[in-house]
């Protein structure tokens, strides 16, 4: 399995001073940014575009950008946010009508490609797509709000994917993205899990430092167990 990442999400940041914010958590550990990017359309939230994306990158952070597209349509946002600087860009399929067409469409944009799916999405949207894309995203919250608490019917389901992704032979990223904390992320990642986006787990923390070197340790704990 592939090294646990710690993504905090932005959603759960102070935007008066995001950019500081970033800084701080990357400095602590973080290994990649989450876009939390609503529309108040597929979902009923309204965040952030390519600008903020953009003004990050042209403020220097090299990190890398992870963006999941809570829109509707996507394929409109996809340049945008490649062009601004993403390094991944996932999507879900229900929001798209087309859902090969979008995974390429990512990958020609020089982007990687990923799928996210719902508490209560099938996962044979899988079937067809899985040796095309760079991640699995798997929502262990309704989409829409930071803040909610992990639902733990998640868990089989990471548990699939994973038998999924081992069978396929890809270097493919399963993420989990709601409710993530410092005392369920071992039962995440004995999941399979190897990608964990944690928001206000992070940014409602006073020591960013302390608690991704946690979480970090919950997950790579668990997966030795589980070994």
């Amino acid at each position: 399995m592939l090294e646990p990442w710690i993504a905090p999400s932005i959603l759960s940041a102070d935007f008066a001073r995001l950019g500081e914010e970033v800084r701080e958590v990357l400095a602590a550990g973080a290994d990649l940014i989450h876009f939390d990017v609503m529309d108040n359309h597929y979902v009923p939230n309204l965040t952030v575009g390519p600008l903020v994306c953009d003004a990050m990158r042209k403020a220097g952070i090299t990190a890398p950008i992870d963006v999941h597209l809570m829109v509707r349509p996507v394929d409109r946002l996809v340049p945008d946010f490649a062009k601004a600087g993403a390094t991944w860009i996932s999507f879900h399929p229900e929001a798209t009508d087309h859902i090969d067409r979008t995974i390429e469409l990512i990958r020609e944009q020089g982007c990687r490609p990923g799928l996210v799916l719902n508490p209560a999405s099938p996962l044979n949207w899988l079937d067809h797509v899985l040796d095309k894309i760079d991640l699995v995203l798997l929502m262990s919250v309704n989409p829409g709000f930071g803040g909610q608490s992990f639902i733990p019917g998640v868990l089989p389901k990471i548990r699939r994917v994973r038998e999924l992704i081992d069978r396929c032979g890809r270097e493919i990223r399963l993420e989990v993205d709601g409710g993530v904390k410092i005392d369920n992320i071992g039962s995440i990642a004995a999941a399979g899990a190897d990608t964990f986006v944690a928001g206000s787990a992070i940014f409602g923390s006073r020591d960013y430092r302390a608690t991704i070197t946690a979480l970090r340790t919950g997950a790579r704990g668990a997966r030795l167990g589980a070994d």
